[in-house]
């Protein structure tokens, strides 16, 4: 693994990244062997900074949960990063395109959780229980590592590449509904450009939130009541502009907005 005080140097690096609105040249080609492992070190260090800058934790986010970005990545398991306050937007919101250094929207389903969530044998069964309910929610992404040659280690340190999220349509009980076929329609300045069906996320949206209380337990952590999980999307990235208007219709679940200005 990568010394401390590396693993520290790089998560100021992101830091200063966020900062500055800049991208920094790839981790994996300046620290050569650096692993997952290392990746999640400076990820938690990166965290720890937030926080003694005031930022509070609302939640996590899951990653890679579909087959194809696996097998694209080179790994076999879904990612995840950590949600500030700072990262919240409601729907409608217009959102500061020059915050990020780059922007992608994703379609998700949010998980609220009513109760702590833990592992090591967290089920399906388990997420479903402990969830007050579910909403639709987009994910921005961002990232501060050059996007070209970027691995799954330079993904994890920068936060699995969440910049944001934007939180909305009709929340519903985790039971009122079939999860897995919860679909939506996701449009650019009023045309459609992706679509998909949340069962695209292992199987079960819910699926990744078990996965990811079985993780965290490995260093001693649970998901807590009231915090927000971004299941995992179930479309491609779209790329977004400044001024485009990004749309995605739920159905029967409502729909979530914003404006990047």
């Amino acid at each position: 693994m990568l010394d401390p005080s590396r693993i520290s140097a790089i998560a100021d690096e992101l830091v200063d990244a966020d900062r500055t609105r800049t991208t920094v040249p790839l981790l994996t080609a300046r620290n050569p062997g650096m692993t997952v492992e290392d990746a999640y070190a400076v990820q938690r260090r990166w965290a720890d900074r937030r926080r003694g800058a005031g930022h509070r934790l609302v939640g996590r986010k899951i990653g890679l949960t579909s087959k194809v970005m696996q097998v694209a990545t080179g790994i076999a398991e879904p990612d995840y990063g950590v949600i500030f306050d700072d990262m919240v937007y409601e729907s409608g919101a217009s959102v500061e395109f020059d915050r990020f250094s780059n922007v992608r929207i994703e379609v998700e389903l949010a998980f609220v959780l009513r109760r702590r969530l833990e592992g090591p044998t967290a089920t399906i069964f388990d997420v479903l229980d402990a969830t007050a309910y579910v909403v639709p929610a987009l994910e921005i992404l961002n990232s501060h590592i050059e996007l070209e040659g970027r691995t799954i280690v330079d993904t994890i340190s920068d936060n699995a590449a969440m910049g944001a999220m934007v939180i909305g349509g009709t929340p519903v009980k985790p039971d009122a509904v079939d999860l897995r076929w919860v679909a939506a329609l996701l449009s650019r300045n009023q045309t459609i450009e992706e679509s998909g069906v949340a069962g695209a996320v292992l199987g079960h949206p819910a699926m990744g939130v078990a996965w990811l209380a079985n993780k965290l337990s490995r260093h001693g952590e649970a998901l807590e009541a009231g915090e927000l999980i971004l299941a995992g999307s179930f479309t491609r990235p779209m790329w977004v502009e400044r001024g485009d208007t990004v749309h995605a219709d739920y159905r029967e679940l409502g729909t979530v907005t914003c404006r990047f200005e």
